[in-house]
């Protein structure tokens, strides 16, 4: 099949739009479920009657996996942002607001965060045995609800159009504390801008009435957890920084 060429292409998987669809088809080195994985995350969220793009079918374009999904017209909000720096907080606030209608979805059938946690935190670069092991123990300590967390919510993976807002990337999604999906997206901001990263901590606080010490008990948790990403020995720095000053 002749699909031109990509119209994004992110560390797993290239985007192409072929005939009013999106599909995203994997790249080679991930396992041979990891497209089965992510939709069965993605048509959970659209089952709970969130905005998240349709999925048609799981296959094998070209030889290689790949999701077949409708395809939503807009620009994403980290664009809209980009373009118009005055109306980052009421983007921010549609953002925030998208975000508090996915953790309203209660003890989601899913994928543990803790288990999720747990085996990034094994597999984490640049800490050492003790360092993870009580990370762990924080870990396993840390009572919560269980409610549907996107696992990487920030404004590139929200498509604006005509002030409705369309969640793609789930495969991050888990059922785990919403405090840390609020936490992981505030590290996400802060590595970027932490002038963004301080606004959306502030109205997503004020909006949910929860405090910013209730979501940083997760800190070094999320930032363990991320070393065992492919990230730049700069961000590394910064998250080891995290850890250390958390397990004091």
């Amino acid at each position: 099949m002749d699909l031109g060429e990509p119209i994004k292409i992110s560390n797993t998987a290239k985007i192409y739009l072929c005939d009013g669809k999106v599909i995203k088809i994997f790249n080679d080195y991930l396992p041979a479920t990891e497209a089965e994985y992510e939709a069965v995350k993605q048509k959970y969220a659209y089952s709970c009657g969130l905005p998240v793009p349709y999925i048609y079918e799981v296959t094998k374009v070209n030889g290689k996996q790949a999701v077949i999904m409708e395809y939503i017209e807009g620009k994403t909000v980290g664009d809209m942002i980009y373009d118009d720096m005055s109306k980052v907080e009421e983007y921010m606030y549609l953002s925030v607001d998208m975000q508090l209608k996915i953790h309203a979805v209660k003890s989601p059938n899913l994928e543990k965060m803790a288990d999720k946690l747990n085996r990034q935190i094994m597999s984490a670069h640049f800490i050492d045995n003790a360092q993870k092991k009580t990370l762990l123990e924080k870990l396993h300590n840390i009572k919560y609800e269980i409610c549907l967390c996107h696992g990487d919510y920030h404004v590139f993976n929200l498509i604006l159009n005509e002030n409705h807002i369309t969640v793609i990337d789930w495969v991050d999604a888990s059922a785990g504390d919403i405090r840390a999906d609020v936490y992981r997206s505030y590290l996400l901001y802060s590595q970027f801008s932490q002038d963004l990263a301080d606004l959306y901590l502030r109205l997503y606080c004020e909006k949910s009435g929860i405090s910013k010490n209730e979501i940083f008990i997760w800190a070094s948790i999320i930032a363990g957890a991320r070393l065992s990403e492919n990230i730049s020995s700069e961000k590394a720095s910064y998250l080891i920084e995290i850890v250390n000053s958390s397990l004091l």
